[in-house]
């Protein structure tokens, strides 16, 4: 989470760490970061933060998911333990510890046409994989024998990997200029209350 922080910060955003309701009514995007995404559903509901988040992303909240962020994301989740749930809103079937094990992690260069020509090196520690994508959502970017690792639908972003480890930017700028599009335009025939004595 610090890592995805600070990138944010350095690319101008205001950070709050969100843990409640109350918190997260504050903010206008939220990043779910890599972790464990069963501890992550556990603690959502412990704080009653997965009926905001959900209603959040159905209202169209700009949402970017890495790792366990993807697998929260998605609709529907392969190898989940009993009883697992995730907040949903990604058209897609994620699976989870495709890649096997912590010692099993490795690094590649992917090819992400919507993020321009340079490839994003791309960090993967036991993360998921997009079994399949479906209608409402589009293929960011895969490995080369195929296998989906970033995915788009609409403001959510689910990507397989850890970009804020590898010092990549691009998925965290197209985050927040979904953020910046949802910004309500300043209405030019409002009056400050200083105006209007």
């Amino acid at each position: 989470m610090r890592e995805h922080a600070a990138l944010l910060e350095r690319l101008g955003a205001d950070v709050v760490r969100v843990r409640r309701p109350e918190e997260f009514a504050t903010v206008s995007g939220l990043v779910i970061p890599g972790g464990e995404s069963t501890v992550i559903d556990k603690l959502s509901r412990i704080f009653k933060m997965r009926d905001p988040i959900r209603q959040a992303i159905r209202n169209g909240m700009p949402v970017l998911g890495t790792c366990a962020g993807l697998i929260m994301l998605a609709d529907t989740v392969l190898d989940a333990i009993e009883g697992q749930q995730s907040f949903g809103g990604l058209d897609v079937v994620v699976r989870r510890n495709a890649f096997g094990r912590q010692t099993e992690s490795f690094e590649a260069d992917l090819s992400v046409p919507a993020l321009g020509a340079e490839p994003v090196h791309a960090a993967f520690i036991r993360g998921p994989v997009v079994e399949s994508v479906g209608p409402a959502a589009t293929t960011l970017g895969a490995l080369d024998d195929g296998r989906v690792v970033a995915v788009e639908q609409g403001a959510l972003i689910g990507i397989s990997f850890h970009p804020e480890i590898s010092g990549e930017t691009r998925f965290h700028e197209r985050f927040l200029d979904h953020v910046e599009a949802r910004r309500p335009e300043p209405n030019p025939t409002a009056l400050t209350p200083a105006a209007r004595r």
